[in-house]
């Protein structure tokens, strides 16, 4: 293997090994404060929780490709929730409410997409404005009570319970949604120009990609990924409510950001290393009965540190100090 082989896959194993050490100083920190951390019942209650924010960082992924970003999922979420719930209760089956939710996170995704990239409005406030609507759509189906007429009966609890080959449902979910994500994302050319959109879009219209449609199906794909990951957590708490998305937002992005720093760029392997670190913190928070407050503000933290060690901005910000702080040296 040549020298110049082996710069290029040192770093991959570093940062690797990184995550690794993590992930493994996290699990002795909490394995040595709630013993039931490490067994097989834990193991498995955190990986079913980690299929939910991970669905839903999946989506958000493609929007940190092109640089963009989305704050409207999470009200999103609520709305095909209360959809899903209400095409139950209506007896229209199992099916046509699993469909139906993701058809509402499509078209949201879409009209996001459209405020963006067509009418060229800013991100945060058409995505905010986007979010708000759907929370507020989401109260006409039962003036905002829980929807469960019907779940027990429509099987939509079996997608929380069964097991497939041995793996939890969603477990399983959320690895044949990465693995499309990552062939799509990575193993294709429509995927290369989400990257190419994002990284310079000047230099991306001229080799021919069609910029504005990348960034609308990336909005779109979030959108869905969102109202897929709901589906997922209405299924375990066996109710849709029009709060269900509120907590998807702080530990999607900082699962998003937290991979793309570990491993130098936003990529589906990176954000379910992300999302497992996340998951993992917020399940030792959780069997240590720490108060919700003080959870979110440590994930609030882990993200501003991870948005500062992936942002461009702050990494040329360092770069420029290094040689200032060496010529200081040289001269004293």
């Amino acid at each position: 293997m040549s020298s110049a082989t082996t710069r290029r896959t040192n770093p991959f194993v570093l940062r690797l090994l990184a995550f690794l050490g993590l992930l493994a100083l996290l699990a002795a920190v909490f394995a040595s404060l709630t013993p039931v951390y490490l067994t097989g019942n834990n193991i498995g209650a955190l990986l079913r929780h980690m299929s939910v924010q991970g669905l839903a960082a999946l989506g958000l992924t493609f929007v940190i490709v092109v640089r963009q970003f989305d704050l409207s999922f999470p009200g999103v979420a609520s709305l095909g929730a209360m959809t899903l719930g209400w095409l139950i209760a209506a007896k229209y089956g199992l099916a046509m409410g699993i469909v139906g939710g993701l058809a509402v996170g499509l078209l949201c995704g879409l009209v996001n997409g459209i405020a963006v990239a067509f009418l060229r409005l800013p991100d945060i406030v058409a995505t905010i404005a986007t979010g708000g609507a759907a929370v507020g759509l989401s109260y006409f189906y039962s003036n905002g009570t829980s929807l469960s007429k019907n779940f027990f009966s429509s099987g939509i609890l079996n997608l929380n319970d069964s097991k497939w080959f041995g793996i939890d449902g969603p477990v399983v979910i959320l690895a044949l949604a990465a693995a499309l994500a990552a062939l799509v994302l990575h193993g294709s050319r429509f995927g290369r120009a989400f990257y190419a959109t994002g990284e310079n879009r000047v230099s991306a219209v001229y080799s021919g990609i069609r910029v504005r449609a990348y960034v609308l199906a990336a909005f779109a794909i979030c959108g869905a990924a969102s109202c897929l990951a709901i589906t997922l957590l209405v299924a375990s708490s066996g109710a849709a409510n029009v709060t269900a998305g509120n907590q998807l937002l702080m530990p999607a992005y900082a699962a998003v950001y937290l991979g793309a720093a570990l491993f130098g760029a936003p990529s589906v392997p990176a954000t379910l290393a992300g999302t497992l670190l996340m998951s993992a913190m917020l399940n030792g928070f959780t069997l240590m009965a720490v108060p919700y407050f003080y959870s979110d503000a440590i994930v609030s933290t882990v993200l501003i540190v991870a948005i500062a060690a992936f942002d461009p901005k702050v990494g040329a910000a360092l770069r420029r100090l290094r040689p200032a702080r060496q010529s200081k040296e040289a001269r004293a």
